[in-house]
């Protein structure tokens, strides 16, 4: 079994990895202004979230070395300073003299009882992902801040930026080092302490929600079974060069390991610079293995899973603009970002036309930009109009659009391909009306209704939940 040790951060190779290219930003056409910017962002490296082809022939470790960095954090705990008999109440707000630090530092312990300083939990969050999402904050700020002069040079409140996160270690950690390459201590008011929000498992809906929606759930689950009868067969050549690697098992979306488990078990070993096997870096072989991945998990189109697994996410997206766009600077939030997960970017493309069929990298992210543009007007301002602007509105008519730009590149909405719908020679500004009318056709009605799901006759309802997905599948 393999152990890589010793391997510093800044000597991993970068593969499999989407930096913010802050240079080749296209700026908006004139006459429009930035109002809001919303971002889902995937975490940074990880390690892989189970142990494979860790035996010879293939040799991935077994153990990652990778988390040196964070090991070591700081508590603020009560102080038991109270007089002998007297009871000390525990501090709801931990502040002030009565008040210790707590100094520890994690490790991973073993099956054995052994431990050794710098190992990482499976899918946790390495030092390579600490830096790249810290870099991609950074370049937040080199764009937001420094280029557009959209942001303030120094945060003041959490009025002014929205930051959340999934209830998961990897993403709450990448969160943590973009808000801090996006404003630095240094860049921070004196008492500003970012809020990271998180919510609930059965409110959480940066990802398709299976736990609260059971009927997302159960067509998932067919649609994956459907996807390995119609790609399997397509997998089956692999087996001569495979298998070996995966304990003489053959290749397929459901084996043992199944292939997403086998992609990612490549794809964090190539972001971390740790050789795999050569059969790996043949084209042929990657791309089938992703293209059968990529189905089982993001080809199911059909508007019910768009409506139940991204539909509540991007009614708030589409509410939290229509907000901004009736309030103006009334309205201070100007950057909102989410720290997500593969499924979430994949799932947004996907339910919008824009998927590119690929696995999203690490610190990949989709952008959503809303501009205005007012209509040109002649007229003096009333001093109804002049009170309204003094109060951060304006009653004269305002046109808003959205862009949406996903791995670096503007991505035209084909939602918003007709005349009327986006800016005139500019296909990638869709009206913020368009979009919100299509959004409005992916909320969910009633939510508890629609994922409501209590079977009656399983073995039926599984064939024909299987069937409906095979007609979705495009063969191989």
């Amino acid at each position: 079994m393999g152990l890589l040790g010793n391997r510093r951060a800044d000597s991993a190779v970068k593969k499999g990895h989407v930096p913010l290219d802050v240079d080749g930003y296209p700026v908006a056409p004139p006459g429009l202004e930035l109002e809001q910017v919303h971002i889902y962002v995937r975490h940074g490296e990880r390690t892989p979230v189970g142990v494979r082809m860790a035996d010879p022939p293939a040799n991935i470790p077994e153990h990652w070395m990778f988390c040196n960095t964070a090991r070591q954090f700081r508590a603020a705990v009560a102080s038991a300073t109270a007089e002998e008999g007297q009871d000390l109440p525990f501090p709801a707000v931990q502040t002030g003299p009565a008040v210790e630090e707590l100094r520890a530092r994690r490790i991973v312990e073993r099956r054995d009882g052994t431990a050794a300083l710098g190992e990482c939990l499976l899918g946790e969050l390495t030092d390579v992902g600490r830096e790249s999402t810290y870099h991609f904050g950074a370049s937040l700020r080199n764009l937001y801040v420094d280029r557009l002069k959209f942001l303030p040079e120094v945060v003041q409140s959490n009025d002014e930026i929205y930051l959340r996160s999934t209830n998961m270690p990897r993403t709450i950690e990448s969160l943590q080092q973009i808000t801090h390459g996006l404003y630095p201590m240094t860049k921070q008011a004196k008492d500003f302490v970012p809020l990271l929000r998180i919510r609930n498992g059965k409110d959480e809906n940066l990802f398709g929600n299976t736990l609260s929606c059971k009927r997302l759930e159960f067509l998932q689950i067919n649609f994956a079974h459907a996807a390995a009868a119609a790609w399997n067969t397509t997998l089956q050549p692999l087996d001569k060069k495979i298998s070996k690697y995966i304990g003489g098992n053959p290749v397929r979306l459901d084996g043992k390991p199944r292939a997403s488990g086998i992609l990612d078990t490549i794809r964090a070993s190539e972001a971390h610079g740790i050789q795999v096997p050569p059969e790996f870096k043949e084209k042929d072989v990657i791309d089938v293995i992703e293209k059968a991945v990529v189905t089982e998990w993001f080809a199911d189109r059909t508007e019910e899973v768009r409506r139940l697994g991204m539909g509540p996410l991007l009614s708030d997206l589409a509410a939290k603009m229509q907000a901004k766009a009736e309030k103006g600077d009334a309205d201070p939030t100007k950057i909102l970002i989410h720290s997500t997960h593969d499924t979430c970017l994949a799932g947004l493309a996907n339910t919008l036309d824009i998927f590119d069929e690929k696995w999203p990298a690490f610190t990949a992210a989709v952008t959503f930009e809303l501009f205005k543009k007012r209509s040109q007007s002649t007229a003096p301002a009333s001093s109804w109009q002049n009170v309204l602007s003094l109060l951060g509105r304006s009653s004269e008519p305002t046109e808003h659009y959205v862009r949406v730009r996903y791995q670096n590149e503007n991505k035209p909405l084909p939602l918003c391909a007709e005349e009327g719908k986006h800016l005139p020679g500019f296909p990638e500004f869709c009206t913020l009306a368009a979009f919100r009318e299509r959004v409005k056709e992916l909320t969910p009605s009633d939510w508890e209704s629609e994922c409501a799901y209590t079977p009656v006759n399983k073995q039926r309802e599984r064939e024909e939940a299987q069937a409906a997905a095979a007609m979705v599948i495009a063969k191989p």
